[in-house]
């Protein structure tokens, strides 16, 4: 299929394993008029400067150069390398998207190349479906948690398939909604990884117990940094982690009109908001929204949500982009008419992610991805579908972003 680049993981598989096969990339091979050129420009660069030039590369590009020779592989497989690459480069985050399938697998859309790569999760076993885990990504690393127990938790590099299983979490198993986010030091490396768990108090509809769970990568443990009971909201499956402070979106139990269906709760991660004190922090919406998706763009908190009618709150009329300066949204854009129709009328019919200026946008009912870029102002599509196979009607489609880079591992 046009668009598709199915040497992707074959190449990432070589690259981890120090194997170099020169006869699995035609597109190597198809000119072999400038092979003569390449080869001699090759004998008289030194090493820092061939280093520094590739440097500058793509990141599916690094790896098609690390199979040209056992030089070029050498070198970009260096940890001088891996440092200059994460510095030199600007790599604009990708969008793997996937459905539900036998096998934990999917493609990954690059905006700079506009290619679809397939990329095989390292985390996810065979035996479970993909659609079956919860994902947050920061900084090249991606963290999955099972949608079954809600305690089974790993963090990898999807580029170079290093993974980590991490000890389940300090807190009961099965509650009725988790949110999963991470963040990672760009310095250091080290992350944390939090879980919001909310679970309903037996016999009390309108009291939920919510607590806190905070992974730190330094000391390798788990620690509850709030346990608190919420009078008519619940915590969902929303959740993210900017500049040292959590933001997840709660729920209302309780009923209430349209506006007063959603809130956003910030909690410093660092000072820890004394118990009792948690309701404070509510942020509301800002108009009725049928549903909300939290991202970091450059510590910034971002919300893409779905804007509901007036008269029916559960009917989605258009997407709109905000972000939060204070305790105030400001909205930054509004999907255009044309690019929302096929997007679907009730509540819930998207997914989204962001990082650094690109926000991804999805129906869960089609491959097709929609991408806005912040700094321009620009909506458009991914040059060709998703290549993604939908094997029933009733198939959904999701996704995540993260960031590709080769010189960080969990």
């Amino acid at each position: 299929m046009e668009g598709e680049t199915s040497w992707f993981s074959h190449c990432t598989d070589n690259f981890t394993s120090g194997k170099v096969e020169l006869d699995s990339f035609a597109e190597l091979n198809d000119e072999t008029d400038k092979e003569v050129d390449s080869i001699s420009l090759d004998l008289i660069l030194p090493d820092d400067l061939l280093e520094r030039i590739l440097a500058y590369l793509p990141v599916a590009s690094i790896f098609r150069a690390g199979c040209v020779c056992k030089r070029w592989h050498e070198i970009v497989t260096s940890k001088r390398f891996l440092w200059n690459s994460s510095h030199l480069s600007s790599q604009k985050p990708w969008y793997f998207m996937f459905t539900s399938s036998d096998e934990p697998a999917g493609y990954a859309y690059d905006p700079i190349l506009r290619k679809w790569y397939g990329i095989d999760l390292p985390c996810i076993e065979t035996s479970n479906l993909t659609s079956n885990w919860f994902i947050a990504s920061s900084c090249g690393l991606v963290c999955f948690m099972d949608n079954d127990s809600r305690s089974e938790l790993h963090i990898c590099n999807p580029i170079t398939k290093c993974r980590k299983g991490l000890d389940e979490p300090p807190c009961p198993k099965f509650p009725d909604y988790s949110a999963l986010a991470v963040s990672v030091n760009r310095s250091t490396h080290n992350y944390n990884i939090s879980l919001v768990k909310s679970k309903q108090v037996p016999g009390n509809f309108f009291q939920w117990d919510l607590s806190i769970h905070v992974y730190d990568s330094e000391t390798t443990m788990w620690t509850t940094t709030l346990t608190e009971i919420l009078a008519g909201w619940r915590a969902g499956d929303e959740s993210v982690i900017c500049d040292g402070v959590l933001y997840f979106l709660i729920y209302s139990t309780g009923g209430g009109g349209p506006d007063n269906r959603h809130r956003l709760i910030m909690y410093n991660l660092k000072n820890r908001a004394p118990h009792g004190l948690l309701m404070r922090s509510f942020v509301p919406m800002p108009c009725s929204l049928t549903c909300g998706r939290l991202m970091n763009l450059k510590e910034k908190l971002i919300m893409v949500g779905g804007i509901g009618k007036h008269d029916r709150a559960d009917i989605i009329k258009g997407i709109g982009i905000w972000v939060l300066k204070g305790r105030d949204w400001q909205e930054i854009a509004r999907m255009p008419h044309k690019f929302f129709q096929g997007f679907g009328e009730f509540d819930d019919v998207f997914a989204s992610s962001g990082m650094d200026d690109l926000i991804y946008i999805q129906s869960y009912g089609a491959p097709s991805l929609l991408v806005f870029d912040v700094n321009l102002r620009t909506w458009r599509w991914s040059y060709q579908k998703c290549p993604v196979t939908k094997r029933f009607p009733l198939q959904l489609f999701t996704g995540f972003c993260f960031e590709p880079r080769l010189d960080i591992a969990p």
